[in-house]
C-alpha cells in the first residue's frame, strides 16, 4: 500500500508544480483540482491503513473523488 500512497503523493506534487509553472488560468485551476483529487485519494488510503488494502482501494478512492468533483462542477 505504501507504494500506491507514494505514487499518489508524487502525482499530487507533479500537478502542483505544473500548476505553478502554468501561465493559463484554466490549466492552472484544472491542475490544482487534479492535485486536490490525488491528495484526497492519498488521505483515503492513509485512513484505510489495514493490511488488506490494495491498489483497488486506491483506485476506488480516486474514482469517488473524481465523481464528486465532476458532479459539483455541473451545478
Amino acid at each position: 500500500m505504501s507504494r500506491q500512497l507514494r505514487e499518489f503523493r508524487r502525482l499530487e506534487r507533479v500537478c502542483l508544480e505544473q500548476a505553478a509553472l502554468s501561465d493559463m488560468d484554466l490549466a492552472r485551476s484544472s491542475l490544482l483540482k487534479v492535485a486536490d483529487d490525488f491528495r484526497l485519494a492519498a488521505e483515503a488510503i492513509e485512513a484505510r491503513s489495514s493490511p488488506r488494502a490494495t491498489i483497488a482501494d486506491a483506485v476506488q478512492a480516486l474514482k469517488q473523488m473524481l465523481n464528486r468533483t465532476r458532479t459539483s462542477n455541473r451545478h
